[in-house]
């Protein structure tokens, strides 16, 4: 089998209803599509869902970075997805949502040269996970309303967006746990904002709501306050921004600086990344989530597939894909009593 062809397209989506985190305001999302085509008629798909942000990249960069890539791919076996994906990081190696678009399209010929779901060919772990469900950064009463709403919906895990205000923070989270019953998992995501200090007190005061995770607290160039304040605190403590990558890995659960570790395919370059980050995870005691980005539901798919053959991924949020207006690849994952499940589609499940 070799690669005759491939092809990109960005596709611009509004969100239905924009969210603030601590360091942005999102209305509108930018995905980058890709299509590998095979002289055997499979076609392989992916997805980049660049966030200048966290991934250092545009829809510009990721085309110009595709660009680069295709004299690459083309009249190579996609089979060969080791050497292929080696070579691509190479040539790449800093722009890692263009990487995992490459990276998808390569497990989804993959899947379906095999005849079988992702989840299935690459270990199957179990066939569901729980999702939790994003509260932004607003007023106590937008945000206990929301929460509400969600656990209406099916929703069985919120994670809850702070690190602006931690007073407010510290209310909202008390507010949303009288208001949805004990019943509810709830998360916290600070996206960098706090210090040790306040960290402290906000793990301090909220302890009552029982939450069941701190996602990225402090900043994320300062992996040692991390440590300290992973050291100091009950909760858990989970490295987000501060993971991008394997070495990330190694270096923060060589180090005990963290309690769990957040993956996303578009900071670590794709499935084949994330396989190796979980391994280290998992060697050092570490629990893993996968996480998401604004992503298309092919995107998201991809991610549940590598979370649903590890034993090792524990927690999942998945929500990326919700609130996307026009997404081309919806249906690519199905949503049940706040659980997805993949489709039973060969591969990633999807055909654009």
């Amino acid at each position: 089998m070799k690669i005759t062809r491939i092809s990109f397209w960005t596709v611009d989506m509004a969100l239905k209803t924009p969210y603030t985190i601590a360091y942005e305001s999102v209305e509108q999302v930018s995905n980058v599509f890709l299509r590998v085509d095979t002289d055997s008629g499979i076609t392989g798909f992916g997805c980049a869902a660049p966030d200048l942000p966290v991934t250092d990249e545009t829809a510009e960069t990721v085309h110009r970075s595709l660009a680069a890539a295709e004299e690459l791919l083309v009249g190579k076996d996609p089979l060969m997805r080791t050497r292929l994906l080696e070579t691509v990081r190479t040539q790449i190696p800093k722009q890692p949502s263009a990487r995992a678009a490459i990276d998808m399209a390569l497990h989804d010929i993959l899947g379906k040269t095999a005849g079988l779901p992702l989840w299935l060919l690459m270990g199957g772990e179990r066939d569901h996970i729980l999702t939790s469900i994003t509260v932004g950064i607003s007023d106590i009463e937008t945000t206990t309303k929301q929460s509400v709403e969600f656990v209406k919906q099916g929703f069985r895990a919120l994670k809850i967006k702070g690190g602006v205000d931690v007073e407010a923070d510290i209310d909202r989270v008390l507010m949303v746990r009288e208001a949805v019953g004990e019943e509810i998992e709830l998360r916290f995501d600070a996206n960098q904002g706090y210090n040790i200090e306040t960290a402290e007190r906000f793990v301090r005061i909220t302890r009552p709501a029982k939450l069941e995770l701190l996602e990225q607290p402090t900043p994320k160039d300062d992996p040692l306050m991390m440590g300290e304040l992973s050291a100091s605190v009950h909760l858990p403590v989970m490295a987000d921004e501060s993971l991008m990558g394997l070495r990330d890995a190694f270096r923060l659960t060589r180090d005990n600086l963290v309690d769990m570790v957040n993956v996303k395919l578009m900071k670590v370059g794709g499935i084949d990344e994330a396989l190796q980050v979980n391994a280290v995870s998992r060697a050092a005691g570490v629990e893993v989530m996968i996480g998401c980005m604004d992503e298309s539901a092919l995107s998201i798919a991809a991610g549940l597939h590598y979370a649903l053959s590890r034993p090792n991924v524990l927690y999942a949020d998945l929500d990326g894909h919700l609130d996307l207006i026009g997404d081309p690849a919806d249906g690519s994952v199905m949503l049940k009593d706040g659980c997805l499940y993949p489709n039973s589609a060969p591969g990633i499940g999807c055909n654009l």
